[in-house]
């Protein structure tokens, strides 16, 4: 599966030299919404793409579904269904997530494709072959009631290393340290509440020691912030433990090569991702990994990825690299985590927010502006304040930014909605004076102070119209000063596209500037007509918090009867045939109903449809049946589970039959 993003035209800037660069951000996890965590991200993701596109480089994304692991099989299996059944529509739904808050990639795949599941064994078998790779025995957590080795997140306690309560057997969010679940103070697993047993397996392990000189050097020519680059050095100077890579069945996942009854664990192939999804982009743009990834390739590699995830992206990842044929990142960006009105996300406090959910209530243009306010080159955590978003945007966009056209439109509709034929070329320098300034603060993630200088540009204009008083002045020289304010507006959007596309493109349609071209930014809006003026923002008002505390999913306003695809999914639906059917003594709409479901076996229901069918008119028929259906006492017998039918306004009965060649026992998805 594959999303392409829209190519966002170049722009006439100065550049030294036009670069190749393929973006990354930190694969979403395939057991849930797309989260603020996410969003933010992906939002400081997509504004560099943009950017960078706009400065004429050329830019390829991608992304994809973490799609394998523990979690992702348990929850399959809560619901009854495959793993693969279970993320497919995942999948789906996270594109169209992001896809609302204007993000896009040139490729969004999934880590459990063929791809994937090749890369992950060629990088491990180049790692195997140069010595990196043994095995040994060790101790594992082993719960006695649900009969399985536990993964990582499924045993927490206490941190060893500083105590910290709660942590999960992988690594310690309060410390950063990472360790075995076998280490763990007072472990428990999550499964079943027991204290988890020890039980010997013999595992595959990374010797990540070997790395050592490699991962120093890496350090030394990789972009990234100079706190992570300390904290990763540190833990480089320490015991550098090897990289338990594999895990037991059972578990969702690749089969390591040349071994029986291992998998890789998802922290192998997650990353491998990336690769996989620019190899599935590249076999349909006639091209392949070697030109875009391999070790002589022209483009850089920059990825994107939260603080959490900082060990494994900047220690691990490159050493897995180090003995394939493929290139090490050049830069690794790393953000901090959002907070919510000043609290750490979470279900429990209420304050856990889904991109759809904020997609409901507020603009997600509006958020992608918040953001941009407050992102800069640091690791710093991002509140989430809804008071403070009402304020930035009613301050910013609506009373700076779109201001500036709103004043000027009165005056130029007088003229016929045409422009000066010439403009205030002084003050208009004056204002373009810090482009430049502007483009490198984005291209180095320094979006704040970009956004910063912008508005001061609107701050001046507005200022410029204040102080030129064209409501005071001869109609000739009021269009002149809303010309030259109405150019700069143009300018601002062009400034501000990377943050806002969808409505700064609405803005410019309005001056009929319908392409952004590379000489955007210096052509000039001058004897020309414009559109009437038609607001694109206004103030809005504080979300209040308690719109979200109704569950992940936010029900519409109109029907209270949605369920989340995590509901359906619990429903298993089967095609059975009709092999008897009755009238049941005593009642008035009840007809019994003998169902085969092939190999399944034979179930008997009581349906309500003895107004619309007689007996012998349902025997042979294929019908929908509800196969997981709690069976219910009746007073005529049990019925185990339900078919299904639709009705309408006047009595009418349908059973809902499948189509020809559908089977007894065939799932329905």
């Amino acid at each position: 599966m594959s999303y392409n993003t829209r190519i966002i035209p170049t722009y006439g800037l100065k550049i030294s030299k036009l670069r190749k660069i393929i973006v990354t951000s930190a694969l979403p996890y395939a057991n849930g919404a797309i989260h603020m965590g996410h969003v933010l991200e992906h939002i400081q993701t997509d504004i560099w793409i943009r950017q960078m596109r706009m400065s004429g480089h050329e830019v390829l994304g991608f992304c994809a579904d973490d799609a394998h692991g523990a979690p992702i099989m348990m929850k399959a299996e809560e619901l009854g269904v495959n793993p693969e059944d279970f993320i497919s529509p995942i999948q789906d739904a996270h594109v169209a997530s992001l896809e609302k808050f204007g993000i896009t990639y040139n490729n969004y795949h999934t880590t459990h494709s063929a791809e994937n599941k090749q890369l992950s064994s060629e990088v491990y078998l180049a790692a195997k072959s140069a010595g990196y790779i043994y095995k040994e025995e060790i101790e594992q957590c082993f719960d006695q009631d649900k009969q399985m080795f536990l993964a990582d997140r499924y045993v927490t306690g206490e941190c060893p290393k500083c105590s910290a309560q709660n942590q999960y057997g992988d690594g310690c969010d309060s410390c950063g340290v990472t360790y075995s679940a076998t280490e763990l103070v007072n472990p428990k697993s999550t499964l079943t509440g027991s204290t988890p047993t020890h039980k010997i397996s013999e595992h595959v392990f990374f010797n990540l020691e070997k790395s050592k000189d490699l991962l120093k050097q890496f350090l030394k020519t990789v972009q990234m912030q100079k706190p992570i680059v300390s904290k990763l050095s540190e833990w480089l100077d320490g015991d550098l433990k090897s990289w338990d890579i594999s895990r037991d069945e059972p578990y969702f996942g690749f089969s390591i090569p040349e071994e029986n009854n291992k998998y890789f664990y998802v922290w192998v192939d997650a990353p491998i991702g990336y690769l996989a999804s620019a190899t599935n982009w590249a076999d349909r743009n006639h091209t392949n990994l070697e030109s875009l990834w391999g070790k002589d390739s022209e483009y850089e590699i920059h990825h994107f990825i939260g603080k959490d995830i900082t060990y494994f992206h900047g220690l691990f990842w490159p050493a897995l690299l180090e003995n394939s044929l493929y290139k090490l990142p050049d830069s690794i960006h790393v953000h901090g985590f959002v907070t919510v009105n000043g609290e750490k996300m979470s279900k429990s406090k209420g304050n856990f927010i889904t991109a759809d959910q904020f997609a409901e209530e507020c603009d997600p243009e509006l958020l992608r502006y918040f953001f941009a306010c407050k992102l800069n080159s640091k690791i710093e955590d991002l509140d989430l304040s809804f008071d403070d978003l009402a304020q930035k945007i009613n301050s910013d966009l609506v009373g700076k930014f779109s201001n500036i056209l709103s004043r000027s439109a009165p005056f130029i509709a007088k003229n016929n909605h045409k422009l000066a034929p010439i403009l205030d070329e002084s003050f208009l320098a004056e204002t373009r004076a810090k482009e430049g300034e502007i483009y490198d603060l984005f291209e180095s993630k320094n979006y704040s102070k970009a956004i910063k200088l912008i508005m001061e540009i609107a701050d001046n204009t507005n200022k410029y119209i204040n102080e030129k008083e064209p409501w005071k002045l001869d109609q000739d020289q009021a269009i002149l000063v809303s010309t030259t304010a109405t150019n700069v507006f143009k300018n601002l959007c062009i400034l501000l596209h990377p943050v806002i596309p969808s409505i700064t493109l609405k803005m410019l349609s309005m001056l009929n500037v319908n392409a952004i071209t590379n000489t955007s930014l210096s052509a000039k809006l001058l004897d020309t007509e414009i559109l009437e003026f038609k607001p694109v923002l206004s103030r809005i008002e504080p979300i209040d918090i308690k719109k979200f505390q109704n569950g992940e999913e936010k029900m519409d306003e109109k029907s209270e009867d949605f369920i989340n695809i995590e509901d359906f999914m619990k429903v298993d639906l089967r095609v059975a045939e009709v092999i008897e059917a009755s009238h049941v003594e005593g009642a008035d709409k009840l007809l019994s109903i003998k169902l085969n479901l092939g190999e399944l076996g034979e179930k008997n229901v009581f349906a309500g449809i003895k107004s619309a069918y007689e007996p012998n008119q349902l025997v042979g028929k294929l019908v929908v049946m509800v196969y997981n259906l709690a069976p219910r006492k009746m007073k005529f017998g049990n019925s185990e589970g339900m078919i299904l039918a639709a009705s309408d306004s006047e009595g009418g009965i349908f059973v809902i039959s499948p189509d020809q060649g559908a089977k007894p026992g065939q799932k329905i998805k």
